[in-house]
């Protein structure tokens, strides 16, 4: 793809016209357009999973809640079940059951208003840039497109 003196610039942008701008830089400091790449990102809308994997997590629990009021109330159902027909143990279930249902369904509730704010925020980056630089140039482009607002500037050397 190049000599042996290419260094590749990836630089990440929100899209906006700093994108182009940095380009006519860029062209005016003698980038040819064949060595430049600009790849709009496609933004991901899929739906959240609900439970978390092994290998994913987003770091919102919906157990804990359930957890903690399932165990609450079980204390709670089993303390006052002595007095009750149906004995410690029943009421202990039960308690444990309903107090997990609340919980859980708490969590849902809590979550579901908090995750589309998360969501509705820009993406950190929505246009990458590559450019292939030849000899110096690597110093003026990662100079052009930190002022043009790049969210960040990485470089591969492929000498």
């Amino acid at each position: 793809m190049g000599g042996g003196n290419d260094v590749y610039v990836l630089s990440a942008f929100e899209h906006s016209l700093y994108v182009d701008l940095a380009l006519s830089e860029l062209e005016e400091l003698g980038v040819d357009r064949e060595r430049m790449m600009a790849v709009p990102l496609e933004q991901s809308l899929g739906a959240q999973p609900l439970f978390d994997t092994l290998h994913r997590s987003d770091g919102i629990s919906l157990f804990d809640g359930g957890a903690v009021l399932g165990t609450v109330f079980a204390v709670l159902g089993a303390s006052f079940g002595f007095a009750l027909r149906w004995g410690p143990i029943i009421w202990g279930l039960i308690g444990f059951f309903g107090g997990f249902l609340l919980g859980l369904g708490l969590d849902v509730l809590l979550n579901a208003r908090r995750l589309p704010r998360k969501k509705a925020g820009k993406p950190a980056a929505e246009v990458v840039l590559l450019v292939r630089c030849i000899g110096s140039e690597f110093e003026q482009v990662r100079t052009i497109l930190e002022r043009n607002h790049a969210l960040g500037v990485g470089k591969v050397d492929r000498s």
